[in-house]
């Protein structure tokens, strides 16, 4: 049984749920400029109407990186990316997002569904549909719909972000509202000239192994410059992002990223990236505009090998035996 006070703090923090919840809720509406009427449209943030094409410092023909310095994420539009740009107002709202308690707190006609920078199509589909109520025809058409658009992408096109839609939102009305999201922060930007520099699917093939790689957008940009290096003088990449991925397509898991073992650097695959040289074929999850930035910009270096430590440190090699060294100083083992 609660005595008095035991019971005071249950309604305190009751209390502060609620308000923390609702207020999470009303920011993201006026930041996003969203008002709900009896039906609203899917919204998201405003765009410009004039974007801002991707500047390019890597030159593939050349095998060579600019020094360009620091770069600058483009302006951000309160979606989820891979960034500290996000304020952790945005943090709390995508995550609540996935609590249905949440979803009827904040409005009982509007939801909110999000998808992460490096998910699969399929996790997508399964975590807006979730929130939806759609079935598995409903989500399949949905993961087409978005797919077989031009340019047509088994995955990269699903844009992250925090979208605003009513509850009965069909997969069409879905789609058509990230395709334009990614239109307005991708495609619009990767102008003629972006393309003539770095073909549009070999950076959002490198954006998306970024995204399952590395960490905040400067270890995207220091990732990205190993990545290149080694398709310079045609390494193969031996990204274990591509192993998970190889891996869940060839099983029926719901687990898509689960930890790469030995035996999967032999798995039969074109995106196994121990096995063949150069790019896989496809990206192999969905990249945020940062992403595809850090992609065009990486960060000149030497190295060919790098690693993360559990805290999340960053550590590249020039050498192989540099490489094992710093393996062997960090978890007392080589790899």
């Amino acid at each position: 049984m609660y005595n008095h006070r035991t019971l005071i703090r249950l309604i305190y923090v009751s209390s502060l749920v609620v308000v923390i919840a609702s207020t999470a809720a009303v920011m993201l509406l006026i930041k996003s400029k969203i008002y709900v009427y009896d039906r609203p449209v899917i919204t998201v943030a405003g765009n410009d109407e004039t974007v801002t094409p991707f500047p390019v410092s890597v030159n593939p023909a050349a095998g060579v990186i600019l020094d360009t310095g620091s770069i600058n994420v483009f302006p951000s539009n309160g979606l989820a990316d891979n960034t500290e740009t996000r304020t952790w107002w945005e943090k709390i709202i995508a995550v609540f997002s996935e609590k249905g308690w949440y979803q009827n707190l904040a409005s009982p006609v509007s939801r909110i569904v999000v998808i992460w920078p490096g998910e699969r199509k399929e996790e997508a589909a399964t975590h807006i549909g979730n929130i939806l109520g759609w079935n598995l025809e409903e989500r399949t058409r949905f993961i087409e719909l978005i797919t077989e658009k031009n340019p047509v992408l088994e995955e990269g096109k699903f844009y992250p972000g925090q979208y605003v839609t009513h509850r009965d939102a069909s997969p069409e009305e879905m789609a058509d509202v990230i395709l334009t999201q990614f239109e307005n922060e991708i495609l619009n930007r990767y102008t003629p000239d972006v393309a003539a520099q770095v073909p549009f699917e070999d950076a959002m093939i490198i954006a998306s192994l970024l995204e399952r790689e590395a960490g905040n957008f400067e270890n995207m940009r220091e990732v990205a410059g190993v990545i290149w290096n080694r398709l310079f003088i045609g390494m193969p990449l031996q990204l274990d992002a591509t192993l998970q991925y190889a891996r869940a397509n060839q099983t029926t898991a719901k687990d898509w990223w689960l930890a790469p073992v030995p035996s999967d650097k032999y798995i039969n695959s074109p995106y196994n990236t121990y096995s063949n040289a150069g790019l896989p074929p496809g990206p192999i999850a969905n990249p945020s505009s940062d992403a595809v930035l850090a992609a065009l910009n990486p960060i000149p270096t030497d190295c060919l090998y790098y690693f993360h430590s559990n805290n999340g440190s960053y550590h590249c090699s020039n050498t192989y035996e540099e490489h094992v060294a710093k393996l062997k100083t960090t978890f007392g083992r080589g790899r």
